[in-house]
Order: structure tokens, then C-alpha cells, then sequence
């Protein structure tokens, strides 16, 4: 991530005020670095940072995510609301908004919510096996469908884990943030987190890894968190 890197991107009038993206506050590419962080994604970086090290860190991910977030909101490009987009595409502001009433529960976190968070805490992972189960799980849990979804989130961590596993440079594996990018709006339908979601994911990623153990950060781990901050909600 970069500190410097984190400041808005003016043109010569205030209707060409562009958002602070992930691009410009973390070191990541594609689809990811386009995308304006908001105060939602802020919201649940602080929750799965706060589970993972048990505080917000001074200077760490979700604090340059909140101060990313409130310029974008301050500076009229967001809505506070947290899924608000860019100015210059307000008319789809209505959808966004409405899409998440629908899949959102009095705004506590949806799983899908809970895997974008996991594409963060542990972007650079390489997609394996106990992923995939991890995903088609929360993808399960998130529908109420017990098939897989064909050009789904779980299928295409099916896919990547199966090619990764014939790679031998992790550089050239799929990873977390390749899949899960954006992972509720892959989701036809979603739900709110609970702590029985959380226990059905993280025993599908347990069973399917060769030690038998969850991946720290990773999306055992932010449901988990997810389903403990929806509790206290």
C-alpha cells in the first residue's frame, strides 16, 4: 500500500474530481485498482483487520481505507451510504443502492460482502483447493442453491484451484483477489453472515486443506468476523 499515493485526482474543473481507488491506496492491478473504496469497504476492512490483530492498526490498511472513504464522500463523488459510485455514473446510483436493501439485512454485512473483504485481507493467496470449497460453501449458504453455479464465484475457484495446482510459481497462479473481486454482485442472490455460515465454511476449508487447518485472513476468517460484527449489530 502506499500512503503517497492516496490523494485525489483533480482535473481543471470540480466536475472532473475523480475518487481515490484501491488502486491508489493499495498495490494491486486490474478490475480491484478501478474501484473507488467507499465507506462500506472501509467499514469491513476495519472489522477484519480488528479480527485478525485484534485492533485497527495506526496507519495500516483500514486506516487508509477510512480516509480514502471520507474524501470520496466529503468531496460529493460517494454517497455516505457506502455504495454510492462515481459521479459520472449517478444514474445507476438508484440500482446499487437498491440491491443492497434487497441482500443487506438492517445493513448488517452479507456473505457476499464478507468474501470481498476476504479479497482483501488475503489478495495475493494463491486460489487452492480448501478455497474453493471455502467459496462454493459461502456460495451455497449465500443462495440456498445446492449446485454450483455455472460461471459462478465457486466455479471459478474450482477452475483456478485445479490450474493452480499444476503450477509451480505462485506468481503465475489465480489468486483470492481474482476470484472474489466484486463478489457480491457475482451472486444472484445473498444473505446476511451468521455464525452458522461462518462454522459450514470454515469446516468445508478445513476438510479439503492437507493440514486441516483454515488460512488466516482468509475467507473463513472474514465470514467469521463478519457473522461476530453482525451479532453485535
Amino acid at each position: 500500500m502506499s500512503q503517497q499515493q492516496q490523494q485525489p485526482r483533480i482535473g481543471t474543473s470540480s466536475s472532473q474530481l475523480q475518487p481515490i481507488t484501491y488502486g491508489d491506496v493499495f498495490n494491486v492491478q486490474g478490475e480491484l485498482a478501478e474501484k473507488p473504496v467507499t465507506p462500506r469497504d472501509a467499514s469491513m476492512m476495519q472489522m477484519a483487520e480488528t479480527a485478525l490483530l485484534g485492533h485497527t492498526q495506526r496507519g495500516g490498511a483500514a486506516s487508509l481505507m477510512q480516509s480514502a472513504a471520507s474524501w470520496n464522500v466529503r468531496s460529493g463523488i460517494l454517497s455516505s451510504k457506502g455504495g454510492g459510485r462515481s459521479s459520472d455514473a449517478s444514474d445507476s446510483d438508484s440500482d446499487s443502492n437498491s440491491d443492497e436493501s434487497q441482500n443487506g439485512e438492517d445493513d448488517a454485512i452479507t456473505i457476499g460482502e464478507a468474501l470481498e473483504a476476504a479479497a482483501l485481507t488475503a489478495a495475493q493467496k494463491p486460489v487452492e483447493r480448501s478455497d474453493a470449497a471455502a467459496i462454493q460453501a459461502a456460495e451455497v449458504r449465500a443462495t440456498g442453491r445446492t449446485t454450483i453455479i455455472p460461471g459462478g464465484i465457486a466455479a471459478t475457484a474450482q477452475s483456478a484451484a485445479i490450474r493452480n495446482a499444476r503450477m509451480t510459481s505462485d506468481a503465475d497462479k489465480a489468486k483470492l483477489a481474482d476470484v472474489l473481486t466484486d463478489a457480491a454482485s457475482k451472486l444472484p442472490s445473498d444473505k446476511k453472515a451468521t455464525r452458522r455460515d461462518a462454522e459450514g465454511v470454515a469446516e468445508a476449508e478445513m476438510r479439503n486443506s492437507p493440514n486441516l487447518k483454515t488460512h488466516p485472513g482468509g475467507i473463513s476468517a472474514s465470514i467469521a468476523a463478519s457473522a461476530r460484527l453482525n451479532d453485535q449489530k
